[in-house]
């Protein structure tokens, strides 16, 4: 809902360290692979029950996500990093929660599996209507050099960074945020599922 108004100051502030790794020759698609590594190693901390430590890997994994495309803005983007990017973010949102579910599968098993349903239904109506989009050479202003069309919603990647941050901080509470934030990722599937029947009727 926010990620549009973040951008611009998000590409700011990564716009330095990542002409300086380009620089040094690091290249986009290395630092979204090593993004999603820390992802699935922060979502094992979680399941391990080191929840402040799932927490650092959590903001790294972020960090990564962003970096990757200040470099590709020096090198110039790739169709192979605009698929690298966006895959293996969904990778991180079905694990991250996931790890949760290990790490009490009694209290949290129902509420995580709702949640990554709910990721699924939001995902694939995001992802269908982007490939749509792209053979009618349709592109989105609110984020004109996201690789592929972006079509926001309810929930976003900034939505989504906060309730896992939360689930670092409260895990007692994973329950709760889980079912709550699957209720809103619901919500933003159907209003997708409608863009997608009204913008290509």
């Amino acid at each position: 809902m926010i990620d549009a108004a973040l951008l611009p100051l998000q590409r700011r502030l990564l716009a330095p360290p990542g002409q300086w790794l380009a620089a040094r020759g690091v290249r986009a698609d290395h630092l979204s692979i090593a993004g999603c590594l820390i992802g699935l190693g922060a979502a094992g901390a979680a399941a391990l029950g080191f929840f402040g430590l799932a927490l650092v890997g959590l903001a790294l994994n972020r960090l990564a996500d962003g970096l990757d495309g200040a470099v590709a803005r020096v090198t110039g983007p790739t169709d192979r990093g605009a698929f690298l990017d966006i895959a293996l973010d969904f990778v991180f949102y079905a694990a991250f929660p996931l790890g949760f579910v290990l790490a009490d599968p009694g209290a949290n098993a129902l509420p995580g599996a709702v949640l990554i349903a709910s990721f699924v239904i939001s995902g694939t109506s995001f992802l269908a209507f982007a490939s749509v989009a792209a053979g009618r050479g349709m592109t989105a202003k609110e984020y004109p050099s996201k690789g592929i069309y972006y079509l926001g919603g309810l929930t976003e990647g900034a939505e989504t960074i906060a309730v896992f941050a939360a689930f670092c901080l409260v895990p007692a509470w994973f329950p709760v945020l889980a079912l709550g934030f699957a209720a809103a990722c619901g919500v933003t599937g159907v209003t997708r599922f409608v863009a997608g029947w009204r913008a290509f009727g």
